[in-house]
């Protein structure tokens, strides 16, 4: 767990949990990853996080639960995270 912030503080009480974690291949249990029963529509992208970060700047990622995971992984590998 990374952290829990409030996604627009002032205009809506929602929060997101924020997770990161290590994965393999085997961990998928269907094709896109999640239980085809429980309605989980999952696309999974993999990209080098130089790439994924030239797509956060160039408009290709714009979503801020997205562009604040790759911001801590920037920050967490240039040491200025614990």
């Amino acid at each position: 767990h990374l952290y829990t912030p409030f996604m627009s503080p002032g205009s809506l009480t929602e929060k997101l949990s924020f997770f990161i974690a290590s994965y393999t291949p085997a961990d998928r249990i269907s094709e896109g990853g999640g239980h085809v029963d429980e309605g989980e529509d999952i696309e999974v992208v993999e990209m080098q996080l130089d790439d994924a970060l030239a797509a956060m700047f160039d408009g290709r990622i714009i979503d801020a639960k997205t562009i604040m995971l790759l911001q801590h992984l920037k920050l967490k590998l240039a040491g200025l995270l614990p």
